[in-house]
């Protein structure tokens, strides 16, 4: 997850408040790096969950995507209120103090689940009354409106990133997507992470989010059209119902194309979310690819500890 917060109307960023930020997700402990102002880097450190039924849940093939998505939402909204807190000290606005910390990341880390599950049904939805709407008159129902649909869903996906993506914020955020995933691919490749090494590799990387949200459309397809509808009425309310297990396959596929990267001709099925990525990417610089190094050793650093720790105790 990346994170930059600026003011507006500022295209260099020069003199202003200014948060920008790399997060990762280890096996014990998450961890956002944020390049202040004054050029610092600090850090937010938070726990991964060690509930049992969590872990479980985890564990299972389909249902594995679904938790894995809901607990990074809510963790990302936690870290991005720790981007935020940092922000407002640097604009010089004073931070009040919440009279139950508990609160206000438990009220965080649910909006950003909501926020996640009300993007996945817009962008679920829309195409659906878009096809029906438009198309409804030439082209019949069943599978040849489930591949309109799919069509539409790749569209609103497309112009919605290649919009965003014009304004200055959100491409400096797509560099600190590309600096994150060379950090993973120096990584994955045995080298050590400086910034000259890091910046050799590419920007894209099949595990990415990105290549699930075009997954999904493709996944979509498949799935929705195994399954007959009578009304527009019946066809959303079974897109909603079928959303979960086409989030699990998706995800699915999505580690399914990671471990196939090194083989001949299979390695191709990852390419679509590969194009994706030359748009939710940018090429990144030094001084992001160094954010993005720290957060990575850091986050490796506590795992480490934490292992160590559990030995100590367990032994």
């Amino acid at each position: 997850m990346v994170i930059v917060l600026a003011q507006q109307n500022v295209p260099s960023y020069g003199g202003q408040a200014v948060i920008e930020g790399v997060m990762f997700g280890g096996k014990t402990t998450t961890v956002t790096a944020v390049r202040k102002k004054n050029h610092e880097i600090e850090y937010f450190e938070s726990p991964r969950s060690e509930y049992k039924w969590i872990t479980t849940l985890k564990k299972i093939p389909f249902l594995r995507g679904i938790v894995g998505l809901v607990e990074a939402s809510a963790n990302g909204a936690k870290h991005l209120n720790f981007a935020s807190e940092q922000y407002s000290k640097e604009s010089g606005e004073e931070v009040s103090e919440s009279p139950s910390k508990l609160t206000m990341i438990l009220g965080v880390a649910v909006v950003g689940v909501l926020s996640f599950l009300f993007g996945k049904f817009v962008f679920t939805l829309v195409p659906v009354f878009l096809a029906d709407f438009l198309l409804g008159k030439w082209v019949p129902d069943g599978v040849p409106q489930t591949l309109a649909e799919g069509g539409f869903k790749i569209l609103l996906l497309l112009g919605y990133i290649t919009a965003i993506a014009q304004t200055p914020l959100i491409k400096r955020l797509f560099q600190y997507h590309g600096a994150e995933h060379k950090v993973i691919n120096a990584f994955e490749s045995g080298v050590e992470l400086t910034v000259a090494n890091v910046q050799k590799f590419s920007a894209l990387h099949y595990r990415c989010g990105s290549s699930f949200l075009i997954f999904s459309v493709f996944v979509g397809v498949v799935i929705y059209s195994l399954f007959s509808y009578d009304s527009l009425t019946e066809r959303v309310v079974q897109r909603i119902v079928l959303l979960p297990l086409v989030i699990g396959v998706s995800y699915e596929v999505l580690q399914w194309t990671n471990k196939l990267r090194d083989v001949p001709v299979l390695r191709y099925l990852g390419y679509p979310g590969l194009w994706l990525q030359k748009i939710t990417t940018r090429e990144p610089d030094d001084s992001q690819v160094e954010v993005a190094i720290a957060s990575f050793q850091k986050m490796r650093e506590l795992d480490q500890k934490h292992v160590q720790e559990r030995m100590i105790t367990t032994g």
